[in-house]
């Protein structure tokens, strides 16, 4: 081999051991828990059944559940419709303040719609995309669906997708967004949880909510019990997170209950690894103390004033949240 040939070898091995480094490097700093894939998803929402009539109506299906959480987590300004689908002789089962447990072949339906005219509900909607979190095989699965022009039906989108949306708020302003679908990749970057996928709304401390259900108000947990999908528990040791949106509660459980729903579900120890260990732990029970709160609060709305943070599931800054994390910041 000529010399020249020698340097060519020597620069192709070195090139390719920095890139195989490169690439190692960057999944460990990720570290994000591979996308499962237990479940099959169907190419079409209508597949699944989950509603009657005209889909665009989102009229659920008889063995389809409303559920409603105490808090929310911010998306865009989107509203957002919530069910639950668990098989026949079946029960999701009591585990604590957290996530009970759901039956194998459950499905939560998430389902992201803006109207025309917020302040005018009744000149129409726009749906833009279903989330479904399916367990199969003992572990989560998700994947997203775009809705159609005509809004008859939802298409899957593994890869995700970019789509403009115009509306106007409750405020009569008229607002466009860049819209983002997430790609099953950048849904399982938020829902990992000891480097497992984990739904993240559902639960008992945020279904623990008076409701209203055929006219009457009723605490969502009994309700759930009442229709037979939640194991019969008392319910009365339960916790319950705040409504960050109600001015009537003090700032400082609005602002705990802000970061709880939007940064906890990577900012704690069990979290995202690279979230993790910057060492946060926003979850609403957290001693203050032990949450990172008081030493970094002027680093948590420099990147919240920036956009920064959520890093995944928006792209606008939350200008309400943000006055509330101000407002609590600035209390301390």
């Amino acid at each position: 081999m000529g010399l020249q040939s020698q340097k060519n070898s020597q620069l192709y091995f070195f090139t390719m051991t920095a890139t195989i480094i490169l690439i190692l490097t960057s999944c460990k700093k990720q570290d994000i828990v591979p996308i499962p894939q237990s479940v099959e998803f169907e190419q079409q929402l209508s597949d699944y059944a989950l509603y009657e009539g005209n889909m665009s109506d989102l009229k659920p299906s008889t063995d389809a559940h409303f559920y409603e959480l105490s808090s929310i987590l911010f998306s865009n300004y989107a509203e957002k419709q919530r069910l639950v689908r668990i098989p026949d002789g079946t029960v999701v089962t009591e585990n604590g303040n957290g996530v009970p447990v759901f039956p194998e072949g459950t499905i939560l339906v998430k389902t992201f719609f803006y109207y025309y005219n917020a302040s005018d509900t009744a000149q129409g909607k726009q749906i833009i995309e279903t989330r479904l979190l399916i367990k199969g095989g003992g572990e989560w699965n998700v994947a997203s669906y775009e809705w159609n022009a005509d809004q008859s039906d939802a298409i899957l989108r593994k890869d995700g997708q970019d789509k403009q949306v115009s509306w106007i708020d409750k405020q009569g302003n008229s607002r466009t967004i860049d819209y983002r679908i997430p790609s099953q990749r950048e849904c399982v970057k938020c829902h990992q949880n000891n480097d497992q996928l984990a739904p993240l709304g559902p639960q008992l401390r945020n279904l623990n909510k008076m409701v209203t259900r055929d006219g009457q108000n009723i605490n969502q947990l009994d309700h759930l019990q009442t229709i037979g999908i939640l194991n019969n528990f008392d319910f009365s040791s339960i916790s319950s997170i705040p409504d960050y949106q109600n001015t009537n509660l003090s700032i400082s459980e609005r602002g705990r209950a802000y970061l709880d729903l939007n940064c906890a579900s990577c900012h704690h120890p069990n979290g995202l690894s690279e979230a993790a260990k910057k060492g946060y732990d926003f979850r609403f029970e957290t001693a203050l103390d032990d949450t990172k709160i008081v030493t970094k609060k002027n680093k948590i709305i420099e990147v919240m004033e920036d956009g920064r943070m959520p890093d995944v599931g928006t792209t606008i800054i939350d200008e309400e949240g943000l006055a509330i994390i101000i407002e609590y910041m600035n209390s301390l």
